[in-house]
Parts: structure tokens; sequence; C-alpha cells
């Protein structure tokens, strides 16, 4: 019996996902490596391996067999001794693991490694691997244990023990506590395990995996979604019986991602909520990973699916903007003007945009109050005016030219400039709350900062992109050739993939003669959402990929917000209120 230690270190070696044997390969066309060990018992430390016994096998036929006792260079246990019949004469000349592990992991490559309670041995090979400097290859694992327990019922069998199942399927060799006999009678019973796995439409290797797997019976039911999807990088959706979109997703790889939410690894309860609705999976290709998500964001604004958390509501942004008449102010608004004088944004939420108005408002003198106000009228000043807060230009303490310098010039220059004063002033307010050991309120004020370079750092960056005409870009595909894309203000206009060994110029003029029209507006985003633009900034920001033609020069301020990057990193990161010198 394997203990519970010996169950998580093995773990690793039972994921589906691992590299190696193709997950699509049938049944009777996949090459397994049927093993069983023999050890000295307690936990796998890299030795206590005293026989190794493994059978090659595909198709039901007999490939090869590597078997042979190991010096674990301890005592073996007398109980050990009762129950194998390995003695520790028989074990003195035999070979250390150090030396047999060449030969079987030779002997496993390119297979899958099959075991009855597989984490065990997996547990200890993995062990001895790491013990003695040899890579683990992390093949495919299947357990035969756990795929007996979803396949047989308790009327059939009482338990899952080798030596039960061995005699239910008539086993040509019964266990004997010996490494080969017991790896034979595997053999068999694993054979006889893949016989009922028709029954269950299970196929592949990598449903076999998945069925060993406590799976929901839902998840089971409809794994038959997944069939026939292409394994190319796109979106896919997954629809209701009325043809509805019930989620929307993305990945490289289409067939291969859709399968994994039939299997145990998918646990969100959401999403088994959203399998039991769907009745089809819906697949549009796409010519790179960038299309895909630009694709997938669209989609999901459009149609606003049920399961989608993210991205839904792109149209529900709020921005911050000085008003219009004398003495500006700031108000949080959902669309701006071309008129509109300065504005920063947008945010995701209005809180997020009060946050950063806050901040403003602890670094310049921007009035506060709703009030309109009168160059000629004058209205009684708040409360804000009398603890210092305000200049008062409700009573005209202040004049126009002077408010403007002090308030309104400040806020523009940091939203598209340089927001230098306005950290300055923030800055010298958290330095003065903590040398006093207010940390509370210097941590409020540090949030403010955050939010004041958050926004500015990425309305500058979208402004910089969205501002070009056109911007041709390619990356190297996985394949060969390259990934190519199109980007009009900010907006993914083609997308395409030129072959390998192909010029990718008559590419580009291609995606160029078909791609989307897309006219200029006003604003750091106008005409896509800013999550796509920044998306696309993201892939033309990768080290890998080549701007191929742009409309214009691609630049940001020089005395930018993005100097403060630093800054914002530590702001956002600090556990605790500290006083930051940093001023670049």
């Amino acid at each position: 019996m394997a203990a519970q230690e010996f169950l998580q270190p093995a773990l690793a070696g039972l994921d589906p996902t691992v590299d190696g044997v193709d997950p699509t390969l049938p049944l009777y066309a996949t090459t397994f490596v049927v093993v069983d060990l023999e050890t000295t018992g307690g936990a796998p430390d890299g030795g206590g391996i005293t026989e190794i016994g493994a059978v090659k096998v595909r198709g039901g036929e007999e490939l090869g067999v590597l078997a042979t006792l190991v010096n674990p260079g301890v005592p073996v246990p007398p109980f050990i001794t009762v129950l194998t019949g390995i003695t520790q004469a028989m074990l003195l000349p035999a070979p250390p693991i150090e030396q047999v592990l060449p030969s079987f992991l030779e002997f496993v490559s390119d297979a899958v490694l099959v075991a009855h309670n597989a984490p065990y041995d997996v547990g200890f090979l993995k062990a001895a691997c790491a013990k003695h400097g040899y890579r683990w290859p992390n093949p495919r694992v299947l357990d035969t244990a756990a795929l007996a327990r979803r396949v047989l019922l308790r009327d059939e069998v009482p338990n899952r023990k080798l030596g039960t199942l061995a005699a239910y399927f008539r086993a040509a060799t019964q266990p004997t506590h010996r490494a080969l006999d017991d790896a034979r009678a595997t053999v068999d019973v694993l054979h006889g395990l893949i016989g009922r796995l028709g029954g269950h439409r299970v196929d592949t290797i990598g449903d076999a995996i998945e069925f060993a797997r406590a799976i929901s019976p839902t998840q089971r039911r409809k794994r038959h979604l997944a069939d026939g999807l292409p394994r190319s990088p796109g979106v896919y959706i997954f629809r209701a019986a009325d043809d509805r979109p019930l989620y929307v997703g993305t990945s490289r790889d289409i067939a291969t991602r859709v399968r994994s939410y039939f299997t145990a690894a998918e646990k969100r309860a959401r999403i088994s909520e959203m399998l039991a609705a769907a009745e089809r999976v819906e697949a549009v290709e796409c010519a790179h990973s960038l299309e895909a998500e630009v694709r997938e964001l669209r989609l999901i604004a459009a149609h606003a699916p049920p399961y989608n958390r993210r991205s839904k509501y792109p149209e529900r942004v709020v921005w911050l903007k000085l008003t219009d008449g004398p003495y500006p102010r700031l108000s949080v608004v959902r669309e701006i003007s071309p008129g509109d004088r300065a504005y920063l944004g947008p945010f995701t939420s209005r809180r997020a945009a009060e946050l950063a108005a806050a901040g403003f408002h602890d670094a310049v003198p921007l009035r506060q109050c709703t009030h309109r106000l009168s160059l000629r009228t004058v209205t009684p000043a708040c409360a804000l005016a009398e603890l210092g807060r305000c200049p008062a230009p409700c009573e005209h303490r202040i004049s126009p030219e002077e408010y403007d310098a002090r308030a309104v010039t400040p806020f523009a220059t940091a939203t598209t400039g340089d927001p230098q004063p306005v950290v300055d002033a923030l800055l010298a307010r958290i330095e003065a709350l903590s040398a006093g050991q207010r940390y509370e309120e210097a941590a409020t004020l540090r949030s403010r900062l955050a939010a004041v370079l958050r926004a500015a750092v990425r309305m500058q960056r979208l402004a910089a992109l969205t501002g070009l005409a056109e911007v041709a870009a390619a990356h190297p595909a996985t394949g060969g050739g390259w990934e190519l894309a199109l980007v009009r203000h900010g907006r993914l206009a083609g997308a395409g993939v030129s072959p390998p060994g192909v010029h990718p110029r008559p590419t580009l003029a291609a995606i160029r003669a078909t791609a989307e029209t897309v006219s200029p507006g006003h604003g750091p985003v106008p005409a896509a959402s800013a999550e796509e633009s920044e998306r696309i900034l993201s892939w033309l920001e990768r080290p890998e990929t080549r701007l191929v033609e742009m409309s214009a020069g691609w630049a940001s301020p020089v005395a930018g917000a993005a100097r403060f990057r630093d800054l914002l990193t530590k702001a956002e990161s600090a556990a605790s209120p500290q006083l930051w010198s940093e001023r670049s």
C-alpha cells in the first residue's frame, strides 16, 4: 500500500498536459511501458528500490522486457523479505539504482508509463532521478488502479487490488510481489480495462488518462463537444441550445484548450454550470494569437456572454476632465468631446477616477465645489477655503490667470506631458506625513499617487499608438515565416501569416488591400477599446516583433509619465507607507 505522503510528490507525473506522446494517439497505436517496483518500504528518498520490472507493449503485442534486481545500499527489512522473497544475499551482487536508471529511462522514452497505484512507483523513480542527476522525462502516466475505479462496478469486483483484477481478467501471470510478474499481470489488466473503454467513447490515450481522473458526469457527458475542433490559434464559443453565446475564450490551440474544460483540472463552479447548458462549440480560426485575442475581446463586447467575467462592457468607462467655463474643476464623465480642454482616462470604474481626482486635489489647488462660478458674481466660500485647501475662486480671491497657472495647467500638462509638478507635490506631502508618523494618511496619498501615475502612463502610451494612421509589424511564427499585423489608429485592421521561405511583402500587401478602413477620432482610444489597443501594444513591444512600416514616427513625450514607472511600481507594490526619495 502506498502511504499518503508518497502521493503528492508523484502527482506531477500524472499530469495529462505533460510533453511526450500525442494525447490524440489511438489506444491501439500507443506504446505502453508497464512498470512495477519492489522496494524496502518507507518514503521515496532516491533509494530503497530493490527490483524493477517493465514490459513494453503496443497493440497487444509485447515489444520488450526489462527486469533487474537493484542493490538499495541499505538492509532489507525482514517483513519485505517475507512478502517478496527478496533477500539481502540476492541484492549484494545487483547494480545500484544509478547504474540501472540510464537503461530504464531509455526503455520508457516515447512511451506512456503504466503502473498499478502509479503515484507510488512514479514517486520512487522521480526521487531516484533527482538524487542521481538524471532528468525525469515526465512521461504521460496511466494508473490502472484509478482506471479500474472508473470502469468496474462494485458488483463486478470487491476491490481494485492487482490480484483481484488479475483474477477477474484471467491474467496469464498472477501477481507474486515480484516486479516482473506483477508488471506482466498489470499488462493483462491494462488490456482488459482498455477493452471496456470503448463503451465509454474513450479511444485515445489522452481520453484514457482523463477518464481515469475524477471528472463530473456533466464533463463526461459533454466531452464530445470538443471533437473535430481545429488545432490552430483562434476563438472558441460555447453556445446554448438556442445558439446564444455562453462563453468566449481564446487559445493558440483551440482543440487542446476546449478539451481541457472536460478534465479534472477544470473545477470552476461557473464553468460547470456553463457546460451543463452548452450544446455545441464553435471555432473561429485566426491567423495568429494577436488576432485571436482581439476577436475574443470584440465577441465578448458584442454578445456579453453570461459566463465571461471580464471585458464584457468596454463602453462602461469614465473619464476625468476639466469642466468648461471660468475656474474649471475636475468632473467624472462618461464621454469626452473634441472641445474638452484636458482629460485623463479611460478609467474602468468611477472609483478609480475619483481616486486619481483626489490625487490631483492633493497636489494642485483645483476647486472641488460643484457650483457654476461667475467672473462677476461672488459665491460664498465653503469649508475647504477656510481650511486653506482651496484658493476660493468663488470669492475671487484668485484671478482666472493665476488659477489657470497654479491649478489648470499642471493637470493638463500631467495628462499629456510632464507630471513632475504633481508628483513632487504628492511626494512632499507623503514625506511630511511619514516624518510625523502619520502613516495611514501617507498610505492614502501613496494610493492616490499610484492612481494618477497609472492613468497618465496608460493614456500617454495609448495616445502614442492610436495617433498613428497605420503601423505594419511582423513577429516570427513558431513554425517559420512571419505573423503579420496591420494596425490603424490602435485598432487591428488586418492580420495574416507569411509562409516559411517566402518574402512577407506580398502577404503584407494582400493584408493591406483587404484591411478594415479605420477613421481617425479624438481621444487616446478613438477607434477601439482601450483593452484592444493595449493588447496590440503588448504584442508590438515584444523583443522579437519587427516594425515594418509606419505612417509617422512613433514616440512618447520625452519628459512624460513613463519615466515614473519605477516609482509607480514601488507605489503599487509597497506593503507599508515608506518614504520614497527617487523622483526620476
